[in-house]
């Protein structure tokens, strides 16, 4: 273990920042000694997970599965210290779902994919299937029973990448696990400073999708997560699987440049990848040019970009406008607004008759959010500098934190749309025309204007979808992104285990946008191309009243839902051990929200 020093890059670690510098760190020789002991032990290590069979690694995993469970309180504990929490918010909410639920979720599914190739069968054995605009699709959510009582009315599909079959799908299902007996080397994750699952999950999919054992560097952000992730990483620790480091950029460097790392897995921001890849300064742009990288090896990433929001006019009720503003507002400021797929950016018609009704709500939900300290490094500044560069800007929320620009045009010159705040900034982009020819337009603006391509959500009312009919479906596959969710928020991709979550395939390193590669995946599949997720527009019982057939209550994610803490609490134990008997109390608690 390494001390961290504050330094700018640490400071912007998952967040994009045109201030952001790689900094001129000496290593020290304590933390040479650490990164060289670590990766000698995973060296001997890497032997020992390659002799274990499949089974045996599904033991392992579970094994940690139920010591996140066991040590969930202290895991949620050590987040609402990092993000200065009151223990009694339902907020704390956030934590378990998006800490030990997800992570526990992620370990299970890919225990029961290694249990099945064991058998001999593959981890789709008995997924649904189906078509979509060409792409053959892999049914992620629901996927049993359980799925479909706790999120009633949601789905979400693994699209393919085209040409691919089900056959071809079901038999390249289990990646590197095919052949356990060939590893993969020594994997190096980068983690994140913002979801506390990030870094763990990162860490499965380098054993389970590759085969690599996995030296683990936590952002300075989360060190104080570092002994329960010493705890429930404890049978992979044993065995030799993975080792957990901290410290700072120093020690980064030295261990995704050591000659025993085979490859290099980041989350953080486009602006962190090119620092890590290229290095900073005339040099770098040299080196870009020139195709010569820092780094020998393969670099796979999870990165943010300005994740917009479709708003395609309709006719509402009050009701509805008042739930879908607080579903805006919990895109943006879930987790205070420090999510790599936070939308930043909301896309209305200019003549939509309820345009104004619409943004007085959001306006409403954006202010009245719960209050939360921003505790982000670098948040105040990133929040200062969208003021500077929007003077007409609202500040709005507690002690105006949360800053919101009215009037933005759909244009690359806009800031708003091309830089990553990373923090409570939201803004509107108004667009002429409504029907088809508006969302043609919004579609287009989303995929050509927009920095990266990590994840948009699109909200319409049923009759709106009924009337573009498959002009709907064409839209939803010509959006060029790796989540994309309608009436429904990209973050459900994220705790779907069975879903993928990552960029849009087709970035480099040289132009690598929102990332390389996807994540999670934890059916193991081959070549998806995007997660596609949808929901009711009305929660119960609304939805139930106007033929939607939907019996979830308000989403426990969203940031005004009141008993969020008791939900997410009870759905990470359920995660670890899932049982019809646990069903009663989460849909009551749910019901309260």
């Amino acid at each position: 273990m390494v001390e961290w020093v504050t330094t700018p890059l640490q400071q912007t670690t998952a967040a994009t920042s045109h201030e952001t510098e790689l900094p001129v760190a000496s290593t020290t020789d304590q933390s040479i000694a650490a990164v060289d002991q670590a990766i000698a032990d995973l060296t001997a290590g890497e032997s020992r997970w390659g002799a274990l069979s499949l089974t045996e690694r599904a033991d392992l995993f579970e094994q940690v599965r139920d010591l996140v469970v066991a040590h969930g309180a202290e895991w949620v504990d050590a987040a609402i210290s990092i993000k200065r929490l009151d223990p009694g918010s339902p907020l704390v909410g956030e934590e378990w779902m998006s800490g030990p639920y997800a992570f526990a979720g992620g370990l299970g599914v890919v225990a029961q994919s290694l249990r099945a190739l064991a058998a001999g069968d593959s981890p789709l054995k008995g997924a649904t299937f189906g078509e979509s605009s060409g792409h053959t699709t892999v049914q992620a959510l629901p996927a049993g029973l359980n799925d479909m009582l706790l999120l009633s009315g949601f789905s979400a599909q693994v699209w393919l990448q085209k040409g691919i079959s089900r056959d071809d799908a079901i038999a390249a299902a289990g990646l590197a696990q095919l052949d356990p007996t060939v590893t993969g080397g020594v994997g190096a994750v980068l983690g994140a400073g913002n979801i506390m699952s990030i870094a763990p999950l990162d860490t499965l999919y380098e054993l389970a999708a590759f085969n690599r054992v996995v030296a683990l560097k936590l952002n300075p952000v989360t060190d104080a997560l570092l002994p329960t992730f010493r705890t429930v990483f404890a049978p992979l620790i044993e065995i030799g699987a993975v080792r957990i480091l901290t410290g700072g950029a120093d020690v980064g460097k030295q261990l995704v440049e050591h000659p025993g790392v085979a490859h290099v897995h980041m989350t953080g921001s486009a602006v962190t990848h090119d620092a890590i890849v290229w290095g900073t300064g005339p040099e770098a742009a040299d080196r870009k040019k020139a195709g010569t990288p820092l780094l020998s090896v393969p670099v796979t990433s999870e990165l943010g970009g300005v994740s917009p929001t479709i708003v395609l006019p309709g006719k509402w009720s009050k009701a509805d406008i008042a739930f879908q503003a607080a579903h805006v507002a919990t895109q943006r400021l879930h987790n205070g607004g420090y999510n790599c797929v936070a939308a930043q950016s909301v896309i209305v018609s200019s003549d939509w008759a309820q345009r104004e009704e619409f943004l007085a709500a959001l306006r409403s939900a954006f202010d009245t959010a719960p209050a939360r300290p921003a505790y982000y490094p670098g948040s105040d500044s990133r929040v200062d500098g969208a003021v500077r560069t929007y003077p007409d800007a609202e500040r709005l929320g507690p002690n105006g934190g949360r800053v919101l620009v009215d009037g933005l045009t759909a244009s690359s010159d806009e800031p708003l749309l091309t830089t990553e705040y990373f923090a409570p900034v939201l803004g509107v982009v108004e667009l002429p025309g409504t029907g088809a020819d508006f969302a043609r337009a919004a579609v287009d603006a989303a995929n050509d204007e927009f920095a990266g391509t990590l994840g948009i959500n699109l909200i319409a009312h049923p009759t709106t979808i009924a009337e573009l009919g498959s002009t709907f479906d064409e839209l939803i596959a010509d959006l060029r992104y790796g989540t994309i969710a309608v009436n429904a928020w990209t973050g459900l991709g994220f705790l779907t285990p069975t879903a993928t979550w990552g960029a849009f395939p087709g970035h480099t390193i040289d132009d690598v946008q929102s990332g390389i590669g996807v994540v999670h995946n934890a059916w193991l599949i081959d070549r998806p191309e995007r997660t596609v997720i949808r929901g009711p527009f009305r929660p119960a019982p609304r939805s139930v009243l106007h033929a939607e057939w939907a019996l979830s209550p308000k989403p426990p994610w969203f940031v005004n839902n009141k008993s969020a803490a008791t939900t997410g609490r009870l759905l990470a134990r359920f995660a670890g051990a899932p049982s019809l008997a646990k069903l009663p109390a989460i849909v009551a608690s749910a019901l309260r929200g």
